[in-house]
């Protein structure tokens, strides 16, 4: 598992670096246990089968638990690249086990990107 692309630390300082990479699609999990664009309700809902992991980063507050988080690089199927973030532990943004059962579903296929 990478921490940090090009050296940056932060969780601000990498989604700088996705983002001048073209990857600022930000999938959000539905209640229906797919995922969509997070700025568009009209964009197709994609299920975890058709999704891999293509890179995860994790960040860890030095002082606040609250702080933690992942961040996960997904590829559809059809090429299509975007990412998932979640804080994880106590303070996750999901209820239950909703979001580590979307993430079991997909295969890790960990690898460099342009």
């Amino acid at each position: 598992m990478q921490t940090t692309p090009g050296g940056m630390t932060t969780l601000s300082g990498v989604m700088t670096v996705l983002k001048e990479r073209g990857y600022d699609t930000e999938f959000r999990l539905l209640e229906d246990g797919r995922v969509q664009n997070a700025g568009d309700e009209d964009a197709p809902k994609f299920e975890a089968n058709a999704l891999k992991i293509i890179r995860t980063y994790r960040f860890e507050g030095d002082s606040n638990p609250s702080d933690s988080a992942v961040l996960y690089l997904l590829e559809h199927t059809s090429g299509q690249i975007g990412y998932i973030i979640n804080a994880y532990g106590a303070y996750s943004d999901y209820e239950g086990d909703q979001f580590d059962d979307f993430i079991r579903k997909m295969p890790v296929e960990e690898r460099d990107f342009e």
